[in-house]
């Protein structure tokens, strides 16, 4: 597991929870978890997806998250590794490399 990449998923809209005023945008949201855990973990692959809550999605795992996200009102964007939520509305860098950590990613020496 320590070579597989690892798939960082962000669901999220353009404009910003109602909840999570003052707090980057689901989009800027994706781009700088992006560019912090490339630079965290360098030599670690890892896959960045953004999901659009606002679009009807083919993919059904993706179709049913949207629809959890709007049935439980999860403040967005959600942020998931793998498929577990480490994050909502304004994600902390901390809990998401915690969670990195448990698929092998180390900081580089």
């Amino acid at each position: 597991m320590a070579n597989e990449a690892v798939t960082i998923t962000v669901y999220g809209a353009e404009t910003i929870c109602a909840s999570c005023v003052g707090a980057p945008s689901s989009k800027e949201t994706y781009e700088w978890l992006e560019a912090a855990i490339g630079r965290k973990f360098p030599d670690r692959k890892f896959v960045m997806d953004y999901v659009d809550i606002n679009t009807e999605q083919e993919d059904p795992k993706k179709a049913a998250f949207v629809e959890r996200v709007w049935e439980e009102d999860l403040f967005y964007p959600v942020v998931l590794v793998e498929d577990e939520i480490v994050g909502e509305g304004n994600p902390r860098l901390k809990a998401v490399y915690k969670e990195l950590e448990k698929y092998g990613f180390q900081t580089a020496e």
